[in-house]
């Protein structure tokens, strides 16, 4: 309190002072203000002063250093579940996904599946859609967890066993892990900026859009081509021929697929999705 009546002292006699001073009062002034400086210091306050001026400092980075986070784009890893997610959740009314479940049982059977083909630790969750529109599907997830998608009128029309259920979802599970949705997905321009910060640059606001049209044009039109489903066909072979019930189920599912998409004009789409049944027949045959 001393101090600062000090201080008003002086800038009041400042203030009331004649504009012209002589140099014995400056000096005197100069003195006094000399005084009131050491006082400061010897009490401390400097570097009070200092401390309080680092401690705003810092809290200014760390306010920045948040505003600048929010403009991170998520890492791949943490983009694919996030889309394909917001994915389903738009297309809620074609897919009918929020229907009253049966239980099939699938989730013990597809497991009961993986470990007789030797695959262990792997995550899976299977929805079930009540729609033909889309039959059956992975979709981009979680690392080393698989989010599948398969139509109850499809099982129902074919009148699958949990097997050849299973079958399927296999299938569907080598897809994914060739990454050929990913690859079809993720255009050049999105997957150089997963993981980086726009802030301050113009903002990519298109480029959920742009994936999530990506995904239809996928799923509900152009699926995968010939190349692509040769190698997965060829993948089955090579896993499954070892085992003749499991070799024997992949058969059973493409001629009950084939017979479907030939007769039923409901599904007469099913081959430009998945290409085709009948080819996967073929390639399957001993030369």
């Amino acid at each position: 309190m001393k101090y600062l009546l000090l201080l008003t002292f002086i800038f009041s006699s400042a203030l009331a002072a004649p504009s012209q001073k002589s140099k014995t009062e400056l000096e005197s002034e100069l003195v006094d203000f000399n005084k009131i400086k050491d006082v400061i210091k010897s009490d401390g306050l400097e570097d009070v002063a200092r401390k309080k001026s680092l401690q705003a400092l810092a809290s200014k980075k760390k306010r920045l250093e948040k505003n600048i986070s929010r403009y991170n784009f998520p890492t791949e890893e943490d983009f694919w579940p996030f889309v394909s997610e917001l994915w389903l959740v738009k297309n809620a009314s074609i897919l009918k996904w929020d229907m009253k479940k049966p239980d099939y049982g699938l989730n013990k059977s597809f497991e009961y599946y993986l470990k007789s083909v030797g695959v262990y630790e792997v995550k899976f969750k299977i929805l079930l859609v009540d729609s033909p529109n889309i039959t059956h599907f992975s979709l981009p997830f979680k690392k080393n967890e698989f989010l599948f998608l398969i139509s109850v009128p499809f099982i129902r029309t074919m009148d699958l066993t949990k097997l050849e259920i299973s079958t399927l979802l296999f299938e569907n599970y080598i897809r994914s892990k060739k990454g050929f949705f990913k690859q079809m997905a993720l255009g050049k321009d999105v997957s150089k900026i997963l993981g980086t910060n726009f802030h301050g640059k113009k903002q990519k606001s298109l480029i959920v859009e742009k994936t999530l049209k990506k995904y239809d044009e996928i799923i509900l039109g152009k699926g995968f081509n010939f190349q692509q489903q040769f190698k997965v066909t060829k993948d089955m072979e090579r896993v499954l021929k070892n085992n003749m019930k499991l070799w024997n189920s992949y058969f059973s599912l493409l001629k009950k697929i084939d017979n479907l998409v030939k007769s039923n004009s409901l599904y007469e789409t099913y081959t430009k999705i998945y290409p085709s049944p009948e080819l996967q027949l073929n390639w399957l045959k001993p030369n």
